[in-house]
């Protein structure tokens, strides 16, 4: 009996002495790009509920998550990979793997986190647990010329695409034998600058820089090849300046159509999503950066480059019209709606801010201080393709 007293009674003690127990669906990640660090929030209370340091450059940075939503994955722009524990508020790991990265992905089954780079040109696979370096892939598109890897998406069987912005190709690489990856290429066009795939995970898309229009694979029949879709947009028009370029994992497609940003230009073009044809354009106030969908696809928000970028349309896709105009604040940098859509978070960088606003209403129900924050990432993206 004793025994069995002083068991329960040592359970009882390590119970008290846990942290709470919680869950992580409803978990974020901000960027605070000036300032090398991260600040964490909780979604359904509003609110930041950890800082952590140390991340290097963030001036241009992206998350991954782990399938269960604990452990996200921050790629920095000077090429470090961290790895934070979401419920403890710390860093497991980081590992220097390149001198200038910009994003990264995981694979389907979690298990492979791969960077893309731009210094050396190439992508990098490791182990989502431990961040050892299984194998590399390096862009070498003609011999000794190595190209910037741009727009990495997660594909079906721990396959990953990715467009090179110097070799105007479309790799993709099959990492079903993470340590001998096997990788096939496709004719792009000039200067492929980001890409995206659909939520499907079917056809991955890469937009041009320096050429009208965009390439598309079919990823699900890539014996097909690479076509060109949209090929017709702004020719025989003026080049406009970019104040800077858009991105293209923030197209959305919703109502059966994609919603584009228009390179240079103050439009949102809207495509179908069955045959990949022009079926319209939506008049908008700047040039477009991100243009997101809310979940259910009856909103799409847009932000804008320099000097519209303290703006913010919401597009109704029944409509196609512009039906609200919001100015948040200074130097808004990136969206991310919550799970089911009812609230999407804004970064104000030059106001040290992210606001919070009902997407019904559009009524702002909460803000809080983040130093310069730019991409805000929600753990919802543990199940999305593409994410």
């Amino acid at each position: 009996m004793n025994r069995l007293f002083a068991l329960l009674w040592i359970a009882l003690l390590t119970g008290c002495a846990a942290p709470p127990l919680r869950g992580t669906g409803d978990l974020g990640l901000v960027i605070e790009r000036a300032s090398g660090q991260v600040t964490l929030v909780d979604t359904s209370r509003r609110e930041p509920y950890a800082r952590i340091g140390g991340f290097g450059d963030l001036s241009h940075a992206s998350v991954v998550y782990s399938r269960d939503g604990r452990y996200a994955y921050v790629f920095g722009r000077d090429g470090g990979l961290t790895k934070v524990d979401m419920l403890t508020a710390r860093i497991v790991r980081r590992v220097l793997q390149s001198g200038n990265a910009i994003g990264g992905s995981i694979s389907q089954d979690g298990r492979i986190v791969v960077a893309q780079n731009y210094t050396p040109g190439g992508i990098k696979a490791f182990d989502a647990e431990t961040l050892e370096l299984l194998s590399e892939v390096p862009a070498e598109y003609a011999p000794g010329s190595f190209s910037k890897v741009v727009g990495l998406a997660d594909l079906s069987g721990n396959r990953f695409a990715y467009a090179l912005f110097d070799g105007g190709e479309i790799w993709v690489s099959d990492f079903s034998d993470p340590r001998r990856p096997r990788t096939q290429r496709y004719p792009a066009g000039l200067q492929p600058y980001d890409g995206l795939v659909t939520p499907d995970g079917r056809y991955y898309l890469a937009g041009l820089f320096g050429e009208d229009g965009v390439a598309l694979l079919d990823t699900w029949q890539p014996e097909q090849g690479s076509r060109r879709i949209l090929a017709n947009y702004g020719r025989g028009q003026e080049k406009l300046p970019v104040f800077k370029m858009p991105h293209l994992r923030g197209w959305s497609l919703a109502q059966g159509n994609a919603y584009l940003p228009a390179i240079g230009r103050h439009e949102v073009l809207v495509v179908s999503g069955s045959d990949w044809r022009e079926v319209g354009r939506i008049k908008v106030k700047g040039q477009p950066v991100f243009v997101i969908a809310r979940p259910d696809g009856r909103q799409v928000w847009v932000n804008y480059a320099f000097p519209d970028n303290g703006w913010v349309e919401v597009i109704d896709t029944l409509t196609g019209q512009v039906v609200r105009t919001l100015e948040p604040g200074k130097a808004i940098l990136h969206m991310e709606f919550t799970p089911r859509g009812e609230q999407v978070w804004i970064s104000a960088r030059d106001d040290d801010k992210v606001l919070i606003y009902d997407t019904a209403t559009f009524a702002r129900i909460g803000e809080f201080t983040a130093q310069a924050p730019s991409g805000i990432f929600f753990t919802s993206r543990a199940g999305r393709t593409g994410f």
